[in-house]
C-alpha cells in the first residue's frame, strides 16, 4: 500500500520558516520524481518544487530563492524547507510523486501518488 505522508505544517508570520516532511512508504522511492504542490481555496493546484533521486531540483517562480526542495533516499522523505513567507503563501501543500524523470515540468496530472495534504498559514 502506497503512501506519503506529510508533517511540519502550521501558522507562521510573515516572514517566519516552516519545514515541511514527507515520507514515503510502498514503493521504490528512488526513481521516482518527487513533487511540492499547493493549492490556495478558490484557486488551483500548482506545483511549487521538484527533485529527482539524484538530488537534482527546480521551482516555481514563486518558489526560488526562499524555498528549498531536498530529499532523504535512505528515509524515503522529501523536505520542503520555506523561508521569508509570505501571506499569499497560505494554502494546503501536498507532497506527490511520479515515476521516472522529473522532466521538469510541474504538471500535476503526471503524479501518480499523492499525500493527504498539511495546511500553511501565513499571517500578515
Amino acid at each position: 500500500q502506497v503512501q506519503l505522508v506529510e508533517s511540519g505544517g502550521g501558522s507562521v508570520q510573515a516572514g517566519g520558516s516552516l519545514r515541511l516532511s514527507c515520507t514515503a512508504s510502498g514503493y521504490n522511492f528512488n526513481p521516482y520524481c518527487m513533487g511540492w504542490f499547493r493549492q490556495a481555496p478558490g484557486k488551483e493546484r500548482e506545483g511549487v518544487a521538484l527533485a529527482d533521486g539524484s538530488g537534482n531540483t527546480a521551482y516555481a517562480d514563486s518558489a526560488k530563492g526562499r524555498f528549498t526542495i531536498s530529499r532523504d533516499n535512505d528515509k524515503k522523505t522529501v523536505y520542503l524547507q520555506m523561508n521569508n513567507l509570505q501571506p499569499e503563501d497560505t494554502a494546503v501543500y501536498y507532497c506527490a510523486a511520479r515515476p521516472g524523470l522529473c522532466l521538469w515540468r510541474m504538471n500535476s496530472v503526471e503524479f501518480v501518488y499523492w499525500g493527504q495534504g498539511t495546511q500553511v498559514t501565513v499571517s500578515s
